[in-house]
């Protein structure tokens, strides 16, 4: 895809970039090139393609789903300023 000067310039206004000449010139030519490159990778065939959710053949460690630690809500309530069956209680703060 060939872009224009003019083309950057509206982009680099949309994204408010201050740009000078030899900058848009620059992007020009980057863009032009990243616009090729999507370009060649929208031609290859991939109907036959399986889609994949990884590069590579690699399954996750789950580990066994077990408690492995201890219940310590009496603890914490014990510290908490205002504690009543089971809940903690704080300041009305909306009238």
């Amino acid at each position: 895809m060939s872009l224009s000067n003019l083309d950057v310039q509206k982009v680099a206004l949309l994204a408010r970039l201050a740009m000078n000449e030899a900058e848009i010139a620059d992007a020009r030519i980057q863009l032009s090139g990243i616009f090729d490159l999507i370009a060649e990778m929208q031609a290859v065939d991939t109907r036959n393609i399986t889609p994949m959710s990884h590069a590579q053949d690699v399954c996750q460690r789950l580990r066994e789903d077990k408690v492995t630690s201890s219940d310590q809500r009496e603890l914490f309530q014990s510290i908490s300023p205002q504690a009543e069956a089971g809940l903690y209680l704080v300041p009305q703060v909306i009238e």
